[in-house]
Formats: C-alpha cells, sequence, structure tokens
C-alpha cells in the first residue's frame, strides 16, 4: 500500500493495538486513525472479570499501551464515537453525530458485546450486570460487598471467574447452568467436574440443568429470582454470563458478508478488497469449518496478520489457539481448539489440585485443559505448534515425562 493512504481502525481492543504495532514496527508511516466508541485507549479484557473486580485495580495498570504510545505511534484517536454506518461508495464513516472520516483502507474489530438478559425476564433492572468491558466492570465491583447476595446466570468461563471473585470477597453466590453441566459447550466432563468442586468447595451454589424463569426486583431494583427448579431466591446483584454476539452490524449494514461474525479469508480480507477485519467480531476457515475465536491470543495474532496483509506482505493466519482462566488458586491453561474430539484422556499432575485433560481425534493431539499444570500446557503447546501428537498410552504413563515427548 501507498503511504499517502489513509487507514482507518474501528475498534479499541486487543487487534487495534496489535495491528498498530504492528504496521509501525514495519516501517509504515502513513496515516493511521482508531474510531472507537469506548472513551478509553484499549486495555486489557481478561483482568476485567478477575484482578480489576477484586482488587480495585486503577486503570492505567490494565492499558495495553500508555496514552502517549499513540501520539507516539502518530495514530489519530477518535475516543467515545460511535460509527453509524460505512459508506463504500465514498470511502467514509459515518459517525453517530454525522461527522464522516474518509479511508483508503478499512479494518473492522468491533470485537464482540455480552448477551443480555432478555427484558420480559428482568433484564433491565438495576442490579443486572454484564462483564465483557471496563464500563460493566466498573458497574459491578462496587456490588461486590461482603453478605450480599449473588446470582451468576451461566456456568462459563466469565461467570465461574466472577463467581471466584464474588466468593473471595464473601459473597452469598449461587451459580445456575441451563445445560446439564457447566463448561459444557467448551471442555470435557472431566474439567466440568474439576470446577464444579473447586467451586463448591469455596462455599459456591452450583445448579445445573437450571434456568432463570424471571427476575423480580423493587422499586426498580432486583431482588429475587425464580428459577426452574421451583426455587426462588433473595438476590441484590445478579451477573449475566450468557455468552457473547459479534458486532458484525456495520459489515451486515454495508452488504460484507457474514458469517456467525464478518467473514474473512486466512490474510483478514472481507468481500470488499478495500476492508479488512480482525479479533473476535471475524469468523474463518478453521480445520474445514467456520469458527469464531473469543480469545486475546486470537485477536493479537489476527491483528498482527491483517496489518502484514495490509502491507502487502501476505501471511496466511494460521491460528494456534491458546486460553486461560484463573479462578481461586487455580489457574487453567488451555492449548489448541477440542473441536471434533473423539476421545478424552485424564492425566493426574503432580500436586492434589493438577491435573490435565487431553484430548484427541483418532491418533492426532488437537488439545489440553491444564489445571495448575504449566508443564503439561507447555508440552502441548509445543506439540501443536510443530503439528506433532503424542501416544495415548504415555498421556496415562503417569511415569512418563514430558520432556521425553518433545524429544521424540
Amino acid at each position: 500500500m501507498h503511504e499517502a493512504e489513509h487507514v482507518v481502525l474501528v475498534g479499541g481492543g486487543h487487534a487495534a493495538a496489535a495491528f498498530v504495532n504492528t504496521l509501525r514496527r514495519a516501517g509504515h508511516g502513513g496515516r493511521v486513525s482508531l474510531v472507537s466508541e469506548e472513551p478509553v485507549v484499549p486495555y486489557h479484557r481478561p483482568p476485567l472479570s478477575k484482578k480489576y473486580i477484586a482488587d480495585a485495580l486503577p486503570l492505567a495498570q490494565i492499558l495495553i499501551r500508555p496514552p502517549g504510545w499513540y501520539d507516539e505511534q502518530k495514530v489519530e484517536l477518535h475516543l467515545g464515537r460511535r460509527v453509524e454506518r460505512i459508506d463504500r461508495e465514498r470511502h467514509e464513516l459515518v459517525l453517530a453525530d454525522g461527522q464522516r472520516i474518509g479511508y483508503d483502507r478499512l479494518v473492522l474489530m468491533t470485537g464482540a458485546r455480552a448477551r443480555s438478559l432478555p427484558a420480559e425476564l428482568g433484564g433491565t433492572l438495576r442490579g443486572v450486570c454484564l462483564m465483557r468491558s471496563l464500563a460493566d466492570a466498573d458497574a459491578l465491583a462496587p456490588q461486590l460487598r461482603a453478605g450480599a447476595r449473588m446470582l451468576v446466570v451461566g456456568g462459563g468461563y466469565i461467570g465461574l471467574e466472577a463467581a471466584a471473585v464474588a466468593a473471595t470477597k464473601r459473597l452469598a453466590v449461587t451459580l445456575i447452568e441451563g445445560a446439564p453441566r457447566i463448561l459444557q459447550r467448551v471442555a470435557a466432563p472431566a474439567t466440568s467436574d474439576y470446577f464444579r468442586q473447586l467451586h463448591r468447595g469455596h462455599g459456591v451454589t452450583i445448579k445445573e440443568g437450571v434456568s432463570l424463569q424471571a427476575l423480580n426486583g423493587t422499586d426498580g431494583q432486583v431482588d429475587g429470582a425464580e428459577l426452574s427448579d421451583g426455587s426462588r431466591l433473595h438476590v441484590d446483584v445478579v451477573l449475566a454470563g450468557i455468552g457473547v454476539l459479534p458486532n458484525d452490524e456495520l459489515a451486515q449494514q454495508a452488504g460484507l458478508k457474514t458469517d456467525n461474525g464478518i467473514a474473512i479469508d486466512a490474510f483478514c480480507r472481507t468481500s470488499d478488497p478495500h476492508i479488512l477485519a480482525a479479533g473476535d467480531c471475524t469468523s474463518f476457515e478453521f480445520r474445514g469449518q467456520r469458527v469464531r475465536l473469543e480469545s486475546v491470543q486470537n485477536a493479537n495474532d489476527q491483528g498482527a496478520a491483517a496489518a502484514h496483509a495490509l502491507l502487502g506482505d501476505d501471511r496466511p493466519y494460521k491460528p494456534l489457539p491458546w486460553f486461560w482462566s484463573d479462578q481461586y488458586d487455580v489457574k487453567l491453561q488451555i492449548a489448541g481448539l477440542n473441536l471434533g474430539h473423539d476421545a478424552v484422556l485424564v492425566r493426574p499432575g503432580k500436586t492434589p489440585t493438577s491435573q490435565s485433560v487431553w484430548y484427541f481425534a483418532g491418533a492426532q493431539l488437537l488439545a489440553v485443559d491444564a489445571m495448575n499444570d504449566a508443564a503439561a500446557f507447555v508440552t502441548a503447546k509445543k506439540l501443536l505448534e510443530r503439528g506433532a501428537s503424542v501416544p495415548k498410552e504415555a498421556v496415562l504413563d503417569r511415569a512418563a515425562e514430558f520432556k521425553d515427548w518433545l524429544a521424540a
């Protein structure tokens, strides 16, 4: 691309920060603008449901880069500004206040948003919170008072992380999951069993196969919940952890191809040659199917890949997914993606709280969930990066050494 061209980013998350860093480190000196609905520069999202709400971390400690860095990189910031639509014919963004920003190349990094509880269930009552953005965390944190009664709706990682923080702060926590088990969508029963036992050991009441029927309130403030098992709870605060939706409305309105997110190819290109996309808002081909990855790793790596593509240095994005979650004194590290597995093996760790869960398709290793077992995570990650595997009998042999698997 020519440096006279104006590159405009829409979105202010991990992908945008990685894009700018990669573009400038590659020596590109052209004009770059970043438009974000949020009033702050890009920040780390994982701490929001963990240390940020638990320890009241100052904002400066979760920023990906300090504000001055964007000045140094000559990035024109348009913070707290919402894009109303994309005018593809005129190559312009139309902002909510009517301002237009022209672009030569556009990069959509609009992320995803938390699903809200329906209003008819009481989802608009005060005290009903989400956990996705800085504003969400700032709304939830003051309500985590010792002795308060909290209902967490949803047994995924966000719900479990928030439940762990609340239990540690001595709230009375009940977590409900409509599916037969927590983490059913993302993990094997062995991983679900581990975290169910962990939370119950910290006093969290977990109800599986139980859904929310209604929230009740007084003067607009939530104070009760009715559940599908017939029980009624007194509650002071509710957290909805029921998944996210890709922010692909701008792309849809502009006529770009979408499929559970903005559809991109291996080079982060959309169906418009002047528009790229990266991060949680995108879907792409992985192992023969279209997936959307909600992870920091994906946002960072895809943001960098989009910058390379913009520079004409086409490097196909080949994801090597990894994730993590912190709950109490347990660090869960996940390497790979367990889609399509047909076998699950559980390997005890070297301590009472350590364990790893290994997913296979035939003889091929797909993914590992490692609980307080960094060696298992690192080993699996290296094997997956090489496209290698490990014999199943070795996984089940407690005497087998990880270092021998990597040397094979």
